[in-house]
């Protein structure tokens, strides 16, 4: 299946160090070779790159490597092709607009006689499972307020909507508005929240160490959100099966 990375911080942040080792999962250290994605908010705008090739050599990949782009919230996917051809159409994540404002979501599964009726103006581009779950939330979302709401209230209608999609196989997903961070797990998802006083860490898919203390400010609040831990020595929180978490500035 695909894997997750996602960030969630007080203040905008870039991603370099996470993306670096979860670029090599991307066809080097894992079999997610089938594509993958990126998405930055910044304001109201967002920044979307997204590539039919495995994240390990892509060259867009290595532009976000070393592109220090900063944001509040990001969402990355990379992809092991289960249902929908490698192609671009098909790569996470995807990105709708509603209520004015930029929604970006990625999913890792597989859902099986999955076929919700959408009757709206959401629809998918490409052929998976994935996109079609997208354009369902955003379709329920927009028939259950008229208005974009307030973050509890949407974390509420997520947390009734997950689970009819999950009843179809494994639903781990990570959707943004650029306000805040959902994420929700079927089976695998972790996060770790970074604050002061910042420590050093190590990444489990290439050689390279930060000390987070020399790149911070002691305000300074980051969450970030994995299908495996990226690193070494940090304690990571497992998610449950069926929970659903939200990230605010950095907190839950």
């Amino acid at each position: 299946m695909c894997q997750l990375l996602g960030m969630n911080c007080n203040t905008p942040t870039d991603v370099t160090f996470s993306f670096a080792g979860f670029a090599q999962r991307g066809g080097r250290t894992d079999h997610h070779a089938d594509g993958w994605g990126i998405a930055f908010f910044e304001g109201r705008g967002a920044r979307l790159f997204i590539d039919s090739h495995a994240a390990c050599d892509s060259p867009v990949a290595e532009l976000i490597r070393r592109y220090p782009i900063k944001s509040r919230n990001v969402i990355s996917h990379i992809r092991k092709a289960t249902a929908g051809a490698v192609a671009l159409e098909n790569c996470h994540p995807f990105a709708r607009e509603l209520w004015g404002r930029y929604w970006v979501f990625a999913h890792n599964g597989d859902l099986k006689d999955y076929a919700p009726r959408l009757h709206g103006h959401f629809r998918p581009v490409g052929s998976t499972d994935s996109e079609l779950a997208f354009c369902w939330l955003m379709q329920e979302l927009a028939k259950a307020h008229a208005s974009v709401p307030p973050v509890d209230e949407l974390t509420r209608t997520l947390r009734e909507l997950a689970p009819q999609a999950a009843r179809h196989g494994t639903f781990n997903f990570l959707l943004s508005n650029g306000e805040a961070l959902w994420a929700h797990a079927s089976t695998h998802l972790c996060y770790i929240v970074r604050q002061h006083p910042f420590a050093s860490a190590r990444l489990a898919d290439e050689d390279l160490t930060v000390n987070f203390a020399e790149h911070t400010a002691p305000t300074d609040r980051v969450a970030v959100v994995a299908t495996a831990p990226l690193t070494r020595d940090e304690q990571w929180t497992a998610f449950k099966p069926g929970e659903l978490r939200v990230f605010v500035d950095g907190a839950q």
